[in-house]
């Protein structure tokens, strides 16, 4: 399988330049919408509107994961199971899916085009207002922030021992290992894992500690507020839609 996975994706856009916090605040907006209101034209809006922001991204298409077909069986099965309690239950699953679906598009398109070392700063930013109540925000944003950042190199490097662990001989003495193939790489993977976020701490920490992660300078602009403007529109018309319909 392969995909672009929570990496920003190197092109010029509008929506690239905008604040990263504009970004979270709109996927705020569209979960709230799909939570209150997860109807037809409701989905249609919204799914509508992602699409012209990957347009507005300028995304290529090799962007777009290829998942296994595994994922898709999972789904089909699922709606065969839900067809003998009836076709109101059918149409309630298909919406739960695209639901889903909507949620992890607008997850993936934030992480497309936002570099990582913009995520800390931001959710920092638009936390600051639990501080008045002792809320370790800082913290919380660096731990948010390193396990977006951390996801895609877990992930390379168990492709990496995977490829390692086919290259091994096949003779006897590899016998007990090969019974338990998901088990050695799991091992190996928080094997790795844990000596990475050692390495990571001890980088922090020479480096001033987790301030200086969430200490950036960047904010909104007047393209983020034209963002949130739209975005409101959109979301507040899906919202009508959805109740006159």
């Amino acid at each position: 399988m392969s995909m672009v996975l929570l990496r920003e994706v190197p092109v010029e856009s509008p929506i690239h330049r905008l604040w990263a916090g504009t970004k979270m605040i709109v996927a705020f907006f569209i979960s709230l919408l799909l939570m209150l209101q997860p109807t037809w034209p409701v989905l249609g809006v919204v799914v509508a509107f992602l699409i012209v922001i990957g347009l507005a991204a300028r995304l290529p298409l090799g962007t777009l994961p290829r998942l296994p077909w595994w994922f898709w069986a999972l789904i089909v099965l699922g709606g065969l199971i839900t067809i003998p309690t009836g076709g109101t239950a059918v149409l309630r699953y298909v919406q739960v899916t695209l639901f889903g679906l909507i949620l992890l598009t607008t997850s993936f398109l934030i992480a497309w085009t936002t570099p990582m070392s913009e995520i800390a700063p931001a959710l920092a930013k638009l936390g600051a207002p639990l501080r008045v109540l002792r809320i370790p925000v800082d913290e919380w944003a660096v731990v948010v922030a390193l396990t977006l950042r951390g996801l895609p190199l877990l992930m390379d490097e168990i492709r990496v021992l995977r490829a390692a662990r086919r290259l091994r001989p096949k003779d006897g003495s590899m016998a007990r290992g090969a019974a338990n193939p998901l088990v050695d790489i799991l091992t190996a993977a928080m094997a790795v894992a844990t000596r990475r976020a050692g390495e990571l701490g001890e980088a922090i920490t020479a480096r001033g500690g987790t301030g200086e992660l969430t200490a950036h300078p960047a904010g909104p602009h007047r393209a983020d507020y034209l963002a949130l403007i739209v975005s409101v529109l959109v979301c507040g018309g899906a919202a009508a839609i959805g109740v006159l319909l």
